[in-house]
């Protein structure tokens, strides 16, 4: 049976609605409640609770955080998935991948536009996506969202449509202000 760990680390896809907030927020995972929705034969996925973050929050302390749960639970997987906020997703991948370069199995980074458990959400097809990228992909870091598979130094995500995109010389990425 293949061994995949699923590093939380909060983002779009684990928020929830907070009436006293009027909004919505990181405040506790809810991928293990969507995990068990899941057909997964021959597939043991152990769940680690990193923290519960919007990627805008991250800093580089929680991204070597991050590096370091990789490093310790590499071995003895078939894979790794990390669940991240998309708006700093592709930051944190470019830290794992300088920070692990001898990775024995690939590293999936996924995340949502919308939180699981909403309507419209893409949360749970991502993560569905993410797993099955971790049992094929060869070793690296790779960002898995929307059906499609980004090694995570060709990538960014366009703001404007809210979709990510990979870099072409003809075409850098837009600047952050």
């Amino acid at each position: 049976m293949d061994r995949i760990t699923l590093i939380s680390t909060g983002g779009t896809l684990e928020k929830s609605y907070s009436e006293q907030a009027g909004g919505v927020q990181n405040k506790e995972s809810k991928v293990e409640q969507y995990l068990r929705q899941l057909r997964l034969p021959d597939l043991n996925v152990e769940t680690i609770r990193l923290m519960n973050k919007d990627s805008l929050e991250m800093t580089d302390g929680d991204r070597q955080f991050i590096l370091a749960a990789v490093r310790h639970h590499e071995p003895g997987a078939k894979g790794i998935v990390i669940t991240h906020g998309t708006d700093t997703l592709v930051e944190t991948g470019k830290v794992l991948a300088a920070g692990l370069p001898n990775l024995i199995v690939p590293v999936i980074l996924t995340g949502a536009m919308t939180p699981l458990g909403f309507e419209g959400s893409d949360g749970l097809q991502n993560l569905t996506e993410s797993l099955l990228a971790a049992r094929l992909l060869p070793a690296g870091v790779y960002l898995v969202i929307h059906s499609q598979v980004f090694p995570i130094d060709n990538v960014y995500k366009d703001r404007e449509v809210a979709r990510f995109r990979r870099l072409s010389a003809a075409q850098p990425p837009p600047v952050s202000a």
